[in-house]
């Protein structure tokens, strides 16, 4: 199997030759990590075996892209052969090495830095231990299944880190010079700043939003820094197989539901998130929404969800015309997300993207820019 040579050209896609991250890139098999995964497709998701298809496993796992390994609860690697899940959200994946080599070169990583980074397929734990010595990495998940195999695909390419089963958000073992987190959290978790060494550097991204986070351990035990100006988007941590949908009970309520609040809206239909800016400020200012959506024919529907029971609905035929809005429950989710669009129209942008951060010790986490600042 000549892999090498597939390595070797996705390499120069990701990074400059002269880049310290272009060798770890060029002479790791990342089809080891991913000897299946899914698809989504017309009938839901696909299972792709790899070794049935040398070639398409090949150009699918030294491609710039990110590859779902687990819908739900079911694991590509124990899942039986030609299977198919009908519904379901990914749950674990090969992150693209594009975004995993974005997210360390946000780290400042030095070549004598000890680093925790998340697991996952252990792809990410690959290209850091060939960039700084396994010594120097520790690579946790909340899953058992994934640590273990992870370890084995990693002892299997002669890379041995230390690894362990741990939620993230809660006791880390061990200090670090920088903890990387490819999975997302609604704040800091102040386990991390205890597990950061002074001067530290901590990297993640914020749940339901495009928001990267650095920040560095300050003296007081805090941690300062800013949000990065190129959007990426994780998977949130999760603590059991699945993640809980709150809103199926109320999706089924309010699918075709008359709204106590009938509106025409102003704008043109929106899918919140294709667009990474107003997602980002709405799930800071509204967090934990469900975002759905449908087409049929000519007419889109987009339906906002929240665990609170508050729900919006806006359907449009085609792509200009002004959606109708229905909307019910405690707030009124769809006006919020008005709001934000006005701030877009009215000032061009918004204060999401470049935002300074301060974390508190206990990990509270303060966004600001200007005169704007939201603590989450």
């Amino acid at each position: 199997m000549d892999w090498e040579s597939h390595a070797r050209r996705l390499a120069p896609d990701v990074v400059r030759p002269e880049s310290r991250w272009f060798g770890p890139l060029a002479t790791t098999p990342r089809h080891v990590f991913v000897p299946r995964w899914w698809a989504h497709g017309g009938q839901g998701w696909q299972l792709h075996d790899g070794p049935a298809d040398v070639e398409a496993w090949m150009r699918a796992t030294y491609a710039n892209r990110t590859l779902v390994t687990r819908i739900g609860p079911v694991h590509a690697d124990q899942a039986e052969p030609a299977a198919t899940v009908e519904t379901g959200s990914p749950t674990s994946s090969s992150t693209l090495p594009g975004l995993v080599v974005t997210m360390y070169r946000h780290a400042m990583i030095a070549d004598d830095s000890r680093v925790l980074v998340t697991t996952g397929t252990g792809y990410g734990t690959a290209l850091l231990c060939q960039r700084l010595g396994d010594e120097r990495v520790t690579s946790v998940d909340v899953d058992p299944y994934l640590v273990t195999t992870a370890r084995e695909r990693l002892d299997s390419i002669g890379l041995h880190p230390r690894t362990a089963v741990v939620d993230i958000t809660g006791y880390l073992p061990g200090e670090y010079d920088r903890i990387v987190s490819t999975v997302s959290v609604r704040s800091v978790p102040a386990s991390w700043l205890t597990a950061l060494r002074p001067g530290g550097r901590l990297v993640t991204t914020l749940a339901g939003t495009g928001l990267i986070v650095t920040a560095d351990k300050t003296a007081e035990g805090g941690a300062t820094g800013r949000i990065t100006p190129d959007p990426a988007g994780f998977m949130r941590t999760r603590h059991g197989d699945d993640y809980d949908r709150h809103t199926d009970e109320l999706w089924e309520k309010v699918k075709e539901a008359e709204g106590e609040s009938v509106t025409t809206s102003r704008y043109p239909l929106l899918y919140v998130p294709d667009s990474w800016e107003v997602m980002s400020m709405l799930a800071l200012t509204v967090p934990g929404i469900d975002h759905r959506t449908t087409t049929a024919g000519d007419t889109r529907t987009v339906w906002m969800l929240h665990p609170d029971g508050s729900w919006a609905r806006a359907s449009a035929d085609g792509f200009l015309n002004s959606p109708t809005v229905h909307q019910g429950g405690p707030r009124r989710l769809w006006d919020d997300l008005e709001r934000i669009r006005h701030r877009l129209n009215r000032e061009g942008g918004l204060p999401v993207y470049g935002a300074h951060v301060r974390v508190d010790p206990d990990g509270t986490l303060t966004l600001s820019r200007g005169s704007w600042s939201i603590t989450v």
